[in-house]
């Protein structure tokens, strides 16, 4: 009797909750928890951009050291996503969580502090480490809090757009905190971001004990973090020095051999970093790809629209910021649309394609850009029709990239679709402004005899045009190229239809498991 009142009062409480609306909306605000997190991450990848003239001239570093203060920051991401997924898997996500979160906002804290260019350095390259440990944490909660397909859609629509719009953002935020207070706000702002997630998540997260013992593949962690590593230090060096340098193509070679050595060693690990049923998955390794070619593009266009809104028409860092701003509300809102109306009915092969195109179509806009084209004219309708193809490659990929995998494996497939980001960013900066600074050489050295008739900061001018075109048509090129990948890697039709199903540990398929898991959240 007293096991049958036990349960009459859990039913009572069961049906009290779902009554009130206490369990979804505790969904909803884990994922205000969760996005202003990853907000909070996606802001530092740009958030500094604006500052670092304010920053270099306070420290006194030179100008070929300035490019440390974002690549510390990514080469630390980058290099510990998957081991930082796996934790996430290893010892529960509420811990590595707020783990991160309280890190992260530590040597924030210290970097806004700094006195030289070391601690500066030192400090970026920490929040690298603990935004991997945040991350995966972040995003494997968000895939194991929304099991049901429709809410799964909102919730990865809201989370998709926070992770393409926050680039943009940053650049905002960014001209703001460097205009009107400081540069070292910049860093500061992420105690204030860090401070409420962390508040939430303490409260509303429950703990998400590890289904396995937790033991790590230490040799597959070394690999694939040296791997990553050597890639986005190769990427980056040549950013600022030749292809031809042994710094540039000697770390670029490394990262390929220690990457095939990672794969082959997966597939003999007791306990691998990278289950190989992961990313075998024909849609989440179409997924992980679409991600890295749509962020290699997406980074271009920041990169280059930043410097044509300030050094062609002279926008100021605030000025730049709210002139992405018409990107960031078209990305969001096709992230949604996408996610929310389209991906359940037709799948993500057509949305990531159309989203492929789009941007390609937005880019090859932005090639004809001239040396006095003003923003209404010849920039605000390319960014929204860019904007609304990156809402339509992010947020499908994130979904689809997480989708159907086991339990215990949420974090490292999360981890995966975030590394394709960061090398899709670090690939893409330095890849396209090597073609750019080429291209503006090659037209100065073509045209010297029209320096005397038109003067040299005219023909600087031009020649600035020239290479922004040209890198233009190259994101346009790498868009176009993604289309066709997407369309042939990804399935046709919705996600979970037409699947070969992935065997889980124990014999159990991750179909099966997400259809256990949506019974379970009915």
């Amino acid at each position: 009797m007293a096991c049958n009142a036990s349960n009459n009062g859990e039913a009572v409480n069961l049906m009290s909750n779902v009554t009130s609306g206490n369990a979804p909306d505790r969904r909803w605000l884990i994922l205000g928890v969760i996005g202003l997190a990853q907000l909070m991450v996606v802001l530092d990848l740009t958030v500094m951009n604006i500052a670092l003239p304010s920053a270099q001239r306070a420290l006194g570093f030179t100008i070929a050291d300035r490019q440390w203060v974002v690549t510390a920051y990514t080469l630390a991401f980058g290099s510990l996503l998957l081991v930082g997924g796996r934790l996430a898997d290893l010892l529960g996500r509420k811990v590595t969580f707020l783990t991160g979160l309280a890190g992260f906002a530590g040597v924030s804290a210290v970097g806004g502090a700094s006195v030289s260019f070391a601690m500066l350095i030192t400090a970026r390259a920490c929040q690298g480490a603990f935004a991997a440990l945040l991350v995966p944490s972040a995003l494997s909660l968000l895939t194991t809090t929304f099991t049901e397909p429709k809410d799964r859609a909102r919730a990865f629509g809201i989370y998709g757009a926070i992770a393409g719009a926050g680039g943009a953002i940053g650049l905002l935020l960014g001209g703001a905190l460097t205009q009107y207070l400081s540069w070292r706000w910049t860093l500061y702002v992420n105690l204030i971001f860090a401070g409420v997630a962390f508040t939430g998540g303490a409260l509303l997260l429950k703990r998400q004990p590890s289904p396995v013992k937790p033991r790590l593949d230490v040799p597959g962690a070394l690999l694939v973090s040296s791997a990553v590593f050597c890639l986005v230090y190769g990427f980056s060096n040549a950013a600022t020095h030749s292809w031809h340098t042994p710094s540039t193509y000697g770390f670029l070679a490394a990262g390929v051999v220690l990457f095939a050595v990672f794969a082959l060693w997966q597939g003999r690990a007791a306990h691998p970093l990278l289950p190989p049923r992961v990313v075998l998955d024909r849609n989440r390794g179409g997924a992980y790809a679409s991600m890295l070619i749509g962020t290699a593009g997406l980074f271009g266009i920041f990169l280059f629209l930043t410097y044509y809104l300030q050094q062609t028409l002279g926008y100021s860092p605030l000025i730049t910021g709210v002139a992405f701003l018409p990107m960031s509300v078209g990305l969001i809102v096709a992230a949604n649309l996408s996610t929310i109306t389209l991906m359940p009915r037709f799948g993500p092969k057509p949305l990531v394609a159309f989203g492929m195109l789009s941007a390609s179509g937005g880019t090859a806009w932005l090639a004809q850009l001239g040396s006095d084209t003003g923003y209404a004219a010849g920039v605000l309708g390319p960014i929204v029709l860019a904007g609304v193809g990156m809402g339509m490659i992010i947020a499908p990929a994130i979904n689809t990239g997480t989708f159907g995998v086991a339990p215990q494996d949420a974090g490292v497939a999360s981890a995966t679709v975030t590394v394709g980001q960061m090398l899709g960013g670090s690939v893409g900066t330095a890849l396209l402004n090597t073609i750019f600074t080429g291209a503006v050489a090659a037209y100065i050295a073509a045209h010297l005899a029209a320096a005397r008739l038109i003067g040299r900061q005219a023909l600087t001018g031009l020649a600035l045009a020239h290479g922004y075109d040209t890198a233009f048509w190259w994101i346009a090129g790498i868009f176009a190229v993604g289309a066709v990948v997407g369309g042939v890697l990804l399935r046709r039709g919705p996600l979970g239809q037409k699947r070969t199903p992935s065997p889980a540990p124990g014999g159990v398929t991750t179909a099966q498991q997400a259809e256990a898991g949506r019974e379970r959240a009915r």
